[in-house]
């Protein structure tokens, strides 16, 4: 897979993302362990852009790109990503789009680099109580 990191979000991304870091591109709906946010609202509409110290061996599809970050998807997210896949500024915010149109118009870059993950329990109770208040 590729995507095009447009040179006002490479601008935006470069104090953001550390050299040699691990990124991954994945949705943040609450399907996986790098998202809290639940409600079916969210689903393959929301993603995010996760910065790693190390890879995850749940995401190994490579994504190349012109900004020359070590980036991934998950196999699973790969039906919500189509051809001509970007991120570019919009309305002062990162907008994911593809040639089907803006798949989110707000993407998120989270620094997951000294973050312990939760367990499933306090992952699910933060979930729902999200979930209440955005659907």
């Amino acid at each position: 897979m590729k995507i095009n990191i447009k040179d006002d979000a490479q601008a935006y991304l470069a104090d953001k993302i550390p050299a040699g870091s691990q990124v991954i591109l994945t949705t943040d709906d609450g399907s996986n362990k790098y998202s809290s946010l639940g409600g079916s609202c969210a689903i393959g509409n929301k993603f995010q852009l996760v910065i790693l110290k190390a890879a995850d061996p749940d995401y190994t599809t490579p994504l190349e790109n012109n900004a020359g970050y070590v980036m991934h998807v998950a196999p699973a997210d790969e039906a919500y990503l189509g051809n001509g896949l970007n991120i570019s500024r919009w309305h002062n915010a990162l907008a994911l789009k593809d040639d089907s149109g803006m798949l989110d118009g707000a993407l998120a870059v989270v620094d997951w680099r000294d973050v312990s993950p939760e367990t499933e329990a306090e992952r699910r109770e933060k979930m729902q109580t999200i979930g209440t208040k955005i659907c």
